[in-house]
């Protein structure tokens, strides 16, 4: 090998070297910089983290709590206005099978099943009675818990007695 061919070599080896060094340096200033911009926050798993930490209730507790407990069920009367359960049906199995099958068939929380040994002491107290512990909801002496509309805030007076109706009507 001949003194220039080691010469150039040497040069060639010192430019790659020199490059080398040189994309090095800006991958790392490259990334630097980007470590200095904010993440971008997805706005759907924004809404999917603020949804898992959403308190599941609320206390209320003195003047202050009632009020703002009153305000939370007008807030919830006045959503439900807007919206009709089951397409507004008055028919009463539907509505017992979508909604009252789930508490009147187990019996939870002490719920009457569709047998007329349950249901005679109440039928006593007078249909109206039933209707209106069906629509404001009732808790008996027995612990038994009514909640007012079955729990769905949305049906509508005439669809509660429709049901209760209907459900008298199935008594065995």
């Amino acid at each position: 090998m001949r003194n220039y061919d080691l010469v150039f070599l040497k040069h060639f080896s010192q430019v790659i070297a020199v490059l080398v060094g040189i994309t090095i340096g800006l991958i790392l200033l490259g990334h630097y910089i980007n470590g200095l911009k904010p993440a971008e926050v997805n706005p759907a798993a924004e809404a999917a983290t603020q949804a898992r930490i959403q308190p599941i209730g609320a206390v209320y507790a003195g003047k202050t709590g009632a009020a703002a407990q009153a305000a939370a069920a007008a807030a919830a009367a006045e959503a439900a206005k807007g919206q009709v359960a089951y397409g507004g049906t008055t028919d009463g199995s539907v509505i017992y099978g979508n909604l009252c099958t789930g508490c009147h068939t187990s019996g939870a929380g002490n719920a009457p099943k569709l047998e007329k040994a349950a249901w005679a002491a109440r039928i006593g107290q007078g249909v109206e009675t039933l209707h209106k512990h069906a629509i404001e909801g009732y808790t008996g002496p027995d612990g038994g818990v009514m909640p007012a509309r079955g729990g769905n805030p949305s049906l509508t007076d005439e669809q509660v007695i429709a049901t209760v109706d209907w459900m008298l009507g199935q008594l065995k």
